[in-house]
């Protein structure tokens, strides 16, 4: 295992052998989501201050946050991997839009039974992140190129997809009530997206911290000479992406009785900056699975923080930018701390 690795891996700490003290502390503060963990309770405490009385706090309130934090936990989730391998995926705002228009139209308007549209959206997306994956690894193209090209390609087919049947990019569909139950039910205020989102990190943890694949993401990412099956890692996480892309796609089909291919486009870059807020660096190798837990709910907690404050709500871009510019700062300085060994 490289120096990079060993840094960047989330190892847990032998509770017999590991004295509590200064040492413990140390090695606290220089895991990745240690960084995240501050943001987090930094933004928290800020809103908790500044929305005083105005309903941020209650139910309803954290509902809305982590609704929002939910959906895009989905994707930025496997984009965290992605990127801690070291490569980029732009395509995945076109294959939200695409698989959602996917399933709104083959159940709404050719009667599909809806059961067998979702898996077709989702095998869709597999399909997608299967053709990213392979160009990107053989052609050794930039992925951010390879992505490109592809989200051109997804989002145009999508959009003349959804057009042609109804000449309109917004499909509406009724959902079937076993559907509804697994893609769009809710606990009072709090939407089972939740329940995937935190089922997708538990997974997601599970493969980076005991599994063998997750040394070769590590690896991937920070030293990719050292053995290991990059291309089949790369391509793999490329297909996790565009899966995950594609159950938000569903989500959102289900949730809002309907599809619209234009639904994805937020996504194509609040993934990434999810992720940074979370610790993952761009330039790979490094990352948690808790701290773009940590960086999705940051980013929930300001998109809807800003609601309650009573402000212009064009604010939360003036704060997700400066958190983006801040994680960065300081997984920089949170890597080369866990590289000291101090």
């Amino acid at each position: 295992m490289t120096i990079d690795q060993a840094a960047a891996a989330p190892a847990v700490p032998d509770e017999q052998s590991e004295p509590l003290g200064p040492s413990l502390i140390a090695r606290t503060a220089r895991r990745p989501e240690f960084g995240a963990l501050i943001g987090a309770v930094v933004v928290y405490v800020f809103f908790l201050v500044t929305t005083s009385g105005s309903g941020f706090t209650s139910v309803d309130g954290t509902a809305s946050w982590l609704d929002t934090a939910a959906e895009l936990g989905v994707v930025a989730t496997p984009v965290a991997l992605l990127l801690i391998a070291g490569e980029f995926d732009l395509s995945i705002g076109s294959v939200v839009g695409a698989t959602s228009a996917i399933v709104a139209i083959a159940s709404g308007t050719y009667t599909m039974p809806q059961w067998a549209s979702i898996p077709l959206a989702i095998g869709f997306g597999l399909l997608v992140g299967l053709v990213n994956g392979l160009v990107a690894t053989r052609t050794k193209l930039p992925s951010f190129i390879v992505t490109l090209g592809s989200s051109l390609v997804v989002g145009g087919g999508a959009l003349g997809l959804s057009c042609a049947p109804s000449g309109s990019t917004a499909v509406t569909l009724a959902p079937e009530p076993s559907v509804q139950a697994v893609f769009g039910s809710k606990a009072g205020q709090f939407q089972v997206s939740i329940a995937w989102w935190l089922a997708i990190a538990v997974v997601a943890w599970w493969v980076l911290t005991r599994t063998r694949t997750g040394s070769w993401i590590y690896a991937t990412g920070g030293a990719p000479d050292a053995g290991v099956p990059t291309a089949r890692v790369k391509v793999g996480l490329f297909m996790a992406t565009s899966a995950g892309a594609a159950l938000v796609g569903v989500l959102q089909t289900i949730a809002y009785s309907g599809g619209d291919v234009t639904r994805g486009s937020s996504f194509i870059f609040d993934g990434v900056i999810a992720a940074v807020i979370g610790g993952v660096l761009l330039q790979g190798g490094y990352g948690s699975t808790l701290g773009v837990l940590l960086g999705t709910a940051t980013y929930g907690i300001v998109s809807l923080g800003i609601f309650y404050t009573g402000w212009n709500t064009d604010y939360a871009q003036l704060f997700l930018g400066a958190l983006l510019l801040v994680a960065v700062m300081a997984n920089n300085y949170f890597r080369k701390l866990a590289l000291s060994g101090r």
